[in-house]
């Protein structure tokens, strides 16, 4: 053999990928059939499964009653069945509590409202997506309390109340304004404006052109709901699931910006902000939630002024949104704790401050880092809104026990559980998903 033929090279054919033969019965069979104990293991728990899933449907659905006037009725009916007879005529009262029926409109209004503000972050051509966010937190919760509440400005709303309520209202028409220009492919209302501003300050020409047109809008906001009259509704009245969702969105959305304060305040350098926030952490996550909310309403109106009584949905939502914070703060030091010191170093390079380094640079990483954990805290803390209950707020747990009470109804406990379990289970998992999505996107963004 000569030297010319061993220095020529031969390529092997390319293989082909490797093909799945397999049906699903193989797979089946591959997995939960591959030995003895494997198999004796999945046909004990289909059994198991059979027998609980047939027990349930035949409770919940095949001898359930629907139509009944009294709980008696009912267990003549089927005695062996759920009465969700009662739940049917309770079912306006695990939704809204005490609340007017009249005014119910007043409350799906406000929560359409509230979700609608949210609607334009799923589109990318909105310029400053993040204001929305920003401005759902610190906005909406003025045009949702006056929804809620009602009443007529300068008698039962204050004119403070009044000014946030028409910022807030012309926000929300201009953020939709701007939504349908930019899907018609026109230019957004602060740049239709940007000719006129600019003649005046020629710095920062969008942000003026918005501010000019965010005032114009609210003016003529206020304008008109000064004329509106909605009948004043006490907090008193509120109650069910509307409660509840009212209480989780706040502690759920107060959480991220005390859990971020508290969080520095610990890693901080100055000794008084540092063992202040840590005594807080530690003090609010040595003890249990009911006790924070039997401190919140025995104790927080000795320290007010005389005078100040805050109703107890205030003291409740001062309580869980301190809660919140305490277990959240350590959630984001954990993240902070995960950045590794180049990214510091590279912020002091770039001569960014304390703020501007944390901003935009350490804590958006922590944030994405802690998606997980964070998320883990919300469904905890929607789940815990139901000790409200224990402290006399009707919430949908405490109107779920009051149907027993009703007479025609006594000793209705199991059906208003089971459906408020799977009322959670629904929002948890959704919940639970939206944390997966959004991990996956960032994940996916990131690389």
């Amino acid at each position: 053999m000569s030297e010319q033929d061993l220095k020529h090279f031969v390529p092997t054919p390319p293989r082909l990928p490797a093909t799945n033969e397999q049906n699903l019965l193989r797979r089946i069979q591959k997995q939960c059939f591959n030995s003895i104990g494997n198999s004796l293991l999945t046909i004990s728990v289909l059994v198991l499964i059979y027998y609980v899933a047939k027990s349930f449907l035949d409770w919940a659905v095949f001898n359930a009653v629907w139509n009944a006037a009294t709980r008696r009725e009912c267990m003549d009916i089927s005695p062996d069945g759920a009465c969700w007879a009662g739940v049917i005529d309770w079912f306006n009262g695990l939704i809204y509590g005490r609340y007017p029926d009249e005014e119910q409109w007043r409350v799906n209004g406000g929560v359409i409202m509230g979700l609608l503000w949210l609607l334009p972050l799923m589109t990318r051509r909105i310029a400053y997506r993040n204001s929305i966010l920003i401005s759902w937190i610190t906005l909406y919760p003025f045009l949702g309390a006056y929804m809620f509440l009602g009443g007529t400005c300068g008698q039962h709303v204050g004119i403070i109340h009044m000014v946030f309520t028409s910022l807030a209202a012309g926000y929300f028409i201009l953020l939709y304004l701007n939504w349908m220009l930019c899907a018609a492919g026109q230019s957004s209302l602060p740049e239709m404006v940007t000719p006129l501003t600019s003649r005046l300050i020629r710095r920062g020409q969008y942000m003026n052109g918005f501010l000019l047109v965010w005032a114009v809008l609210s003016i003529l906001c206020g304008l008109v709901l000064a004329q509106v009259h909605l009948e004043p509704v006490p907090v008193d009245h509120w109650g069910g699931l509307f409660l509840t969702l009212i209480i989780a969105s706040f502690a759920i959305t107060m959480s991220i910006p005390v859990g971020i304060l508290l969080a520095l305040g610990r890693r901080s350098k100055l000794p008084v902000i540092h063992w202040l926030s840590m005594m807080l952490i530690e003090l609010v996550r040595a003890v249990p939630l009911i006790t924070v909310l039997f401190m919140a309403v025995t104790l927080l109106p000795i320290f007010l002024p005389s005078g100040a009584e805050p109703d107890k949905l205030s003291q409740v939502l001062f309580a869980v949104c301190l809660f919140a914070g305490a277990y959240m703060a350590e959630n984001i030091r954990g993240g902070l704790q995960a950045i590794p010191d180049g990214q510091y170093e590279a912020a002091q390079t770039l001569g960014l401050g304390y703020w501007l380094t944390m901003g935009l640079i350490i804590l958006p990483q922590a944030m994405r880092l802690m998606i997980p954990n964070i998320m883990t805290s919300f469904i905890s803390m929607l789940k815990d809104t139901t000790l409200v209950s224990i402290i006399g707020l009707f919430d949908i747990m405490l109107m779920a026990r009051n149907i027993s009470n009703d007479k025609n109804w006594i000793g209705l406990h199991t059906e208003p559980l089971a459906l408020i379990s799977i009322l959670f289970f629904v929002m948890c998992y959704g919940m639970s998903q939206y944390s997966l999505n959004l991990e996956k996107r960032l994940k996916a963004h990131r690389s």
